[in-house]
């Protein structure tokens, strides 16, 4: 030994070396690819956690086995097997790439970032997991976990607020992807990205002892990991109150109505719904608002907007006396909604009133 130390193997491969020992190998959608099942699970990791995922992505794999199945099931379909699950342009989105697939593509995925970034609902990040994992593209995803691993990786301090740091961080990403003559590897290296930064390099506490780069961590190192990434603007929360009316007929069915085609929970059903108690009454006759039970308010959080709900309740109501039921929808039992799309606080509403 001449008592120089050994250097360090570049940072693609002692990830791709992580991860292939201590990395995530249960998840139901590693270990193919299957542009399919990798771009499935990947819409629905969007702003969602692991665990949630799991369990919708098995039911839809189960239903829809392939690209083609997906598109022949009804926007309501697919809208009711991602009920609870959030985000539901997610879904809307998620049903009109399987149609331009299987109408554009003849049912087969492009095959390059590029490319992929052009289908409804798949952004840059997706993309390049899609074409990294399935087709050994030398891109980098760059989504929330990556910008911190690399943030901190490198010491990087510019306010990804701003266009102009974003693009020299993804400067960066490209820079630490294997080597051309290594690109068989780049799905192994895109899932130890993801798993670093979701299990290791995580926001609040995280696992340096662990890490399999941070030997040369400029964070680890200087002890700021938890100040990288910088990111200055944040939307700020804001609170809207709702009024729902609850028609509940003498055998048990409720009336819901389909919500617009955008907006929160576009397309999906729900309660009539008012800006007001007085808007909420007014659509009942003056015989009858007075017979309405107003519920115990509650909240729903949304990303950045909390809702609070005011469901009015008119039990034993007649659907002839009133206009409303006019305008779209239909009377369903609370136990037999199944087959349509439901924001989880219809859900949960639904579920109270069995005991009403």
């Amino acid at each position: 030994m001449n008592g120089l130390m050994e250097p360090l193997a570049p940072f693609s491969t002692r990830l791709i070396a992580w991860q292939m020992q201590h990395g995530r190998h249960h998840l139901p959608w590693q270990g193919t690819r299957d542009p399919y099942r990798v771009w499935l699970s990947e819409i629905m990791l969007q702003q969602t956690q692991v665990t949630a995922v799991v369990g919708y992505f098995d039911r839809f794999i189960r239903r829809f086995s392939d690209v083609h199945e997906l598109a022949r099931a009804s926007q309501d379909e697919v809208l009711a097997l991602w009920s609870g699950l959030g985000y539901y342009s997610r879904a809307r989105n998620l049903h009109r790439c399987a149609n331009i697939v299987c109408s554009e593509h003849a049912g087969i995925f492009p095959r390059t970032a590029q490319l992929l970034e052009t289908l409804p609902g798949v952004g840059s990040s997706t993309a390049a997991a899609i074409a990294s994992i399935c087709f050994d593209e030398r891109i980098s995803i760059f989504d929330g976990n990556v910008q911190r691993v690399l943030s901190r990786y490198v010491g990087f301090e510019s306010d990804l607020a701003t266009a102009a740091a974003r693009n020299a961080l993804l400067a960066v990403a490209a820079k630490c992807l294997p080597a051309l003559a290594d690109a068989c590897h780049m799905p192994t290296y895109t899932q130890a990205l993801m798993d670093l930064g979701a299990t290791l390099c995580t926001p609040r506490s995280p696992s340096c002892s662990r890490c399999p780069v941070s030997a040369d961590c400029v964070a680890f190192a200087r002890n700021t990991q938890l100040q990288l990434p910088v990111k200055t603007r944040k939307l700020r929360r804001q609170t809207k109150r709702l009024w729902w009316l609850v028609l509940r007929t003498q055998a048990g069915q409720v009336w819901l109505t389909k919500r617009p085609v955008s907006g929160v929970w576009a397309s999906m059903y729900c309660f009539p719904e008012f800006e007001s108690e007085v808007d909420a009454r007014s659509a009942l006759s003056s015989s009858i608002s007075t017979h309405v039970t107003v519920l115990n308010a509650f909240k729903h959080v949304l990303t950045h907007l909390d809702l609070v709900i005011h469901p009015l309740l008119l039990d034993s109501f007649n659907p002839s006396l009133l206009e409303l039921t006019d305008t779209g929808g239909w009377f369903a039992y609370p136990g037999h909604t199944a087959d349509i799309g439901l924001p989880k606080p219809v859900s949960w509403l639904l579920e109270q009133m069995e005991s009403l």
